[in-house]
């Protein structure tokens, strides 16, 4: 069957996984196949080797002696598994596990172990921890996590090509709101969800994180960065609870993506990445910036320092 379909609409996929009879990440891999001029199954292992690489990010990030190369970060994955294990979580094993391991690897890319770009090193810990939750915590066997990757790795090529997923270009509703997104997709295919649902948690995870600013403190990907992809992973899990539940999106996954580009083009630049607003030029973010770097830096002399 000869798949001819561009990633430039949520539509489109669910169309082509509507005529096919298929779920999304089936088609994906017969196109990438395909568009790659190898057979299915050699797409199929080096996804395999990618999902390895997320998973072996798991252990060396809950060390507890992590620390990134500033000092600002690590740690944190080590403080939520250790919650998980002695059962004090007020949420379960589940949306905890998803926390742990969305810190862990953000915190591994941040002390400069691995990077995961999922689709950004600064939304990396999202995807991983969603597929990881699903299969050790939700008995999903490996090979399904791995095929529903393709289905994540289709939205971000949609949303990428209408939208964008750098945090400098649009936010960080483009990079933890994009990987959340991916990872509801994946999610929902997942667990059974249909190809509408699919796309209907898409537009409830970017829904949930429009507007979300990049404001990195001293200009590192590590404050808020990491604890926003705790949060990302939560959303993710969130979108594919209501969208698996019959819950569908009033705004469909194309329009949010559209609605998610005019609202980074509207952002001001000091809101994208530039550590010239947001988190990084409270009195806080500057003195972490003066410990990182030794000297302030950042101020736009906006006065809110000195205001209080």
């Amino acid at each position: 069957m000869n798949i001819e379909f561009k990633y430039d609409s949520v539509a489109a996929l669910v169309a082509a996984a509507q005529q096919a009879g298929e779920p999304i990440s089936a088609l994906v891999l017969r196109q990438q196949a395909q568009h790659l001029e190898k057979n299915e199954a050699e797409v199929f292992a080096q996804m395999k080797e990618t999902y390895a690489v997320m998973a072996n990010c798991i252990e060396p990030g809950c060390d507890e002696h992590l620390r990134s190369t500033s000092g600002l970060t690590g740690g944190s994955a080590f403080k939520m598994r250790k919650a998980v294990q002695q059962g004090k979580t007020l949420t379960g094993s589940v949306l905890g596990g998803a926390l742990y391991r969305a810190l862990a690897v953000s915190e591994l890319n941040a002390a400069m172990g691995r990077v995961v770009a999922a689709p950004t090193a600064g939304s990396c810990g999202i995807l991983p921890a969603a597929m990881l939750t699903m299969q050790q915590d939700l008995g999903y066997s490996e090979d399904a996590c791995i095929m529903a990757l393709f289905t994540a790795s289709a939205v971000g090529m949609v949303i990428a090509t209408n939208a964008c997923v750098a945090g400098a270009q649009g936010g960080c509703q483009a990079e933890c709101g994009s990987a959340a997104a991916m990872a509801a997709a994946a999610i929902t295919e997942l667990a059974g969800g249909s190809p509408e649902q699919v796309a209907d948690a898409v537009a409830i995870a970017l829904k949930n994180i429009l507007g979300l600013v990049c404001d990195p403190v001293a200009g590192l990907v590590e404050i808020p960065c990491i604890k926003r992809n705790a949060s990302g992973v939560a959303g993710a899990f969130v979108a594919a609870e209501m969208a698996l539940a019959g819950i569908a999106s009033a705004i469909p996954a194309d329009e949010t993506i559209w609605a998610m580009k005019k609202v980074g083009d509207a952002m001001s630049p000091s809101l994208k990445e530039t550590a010239e607003g947001g988190l990084a030029i409270t009195p806080t973010g500057q003195k972490l910036y003066e410990q990182v770097f030794g000297t302030t830096g950042g101020c736009t002399g906006c006065g809110g320092c000195a205001k209080g």
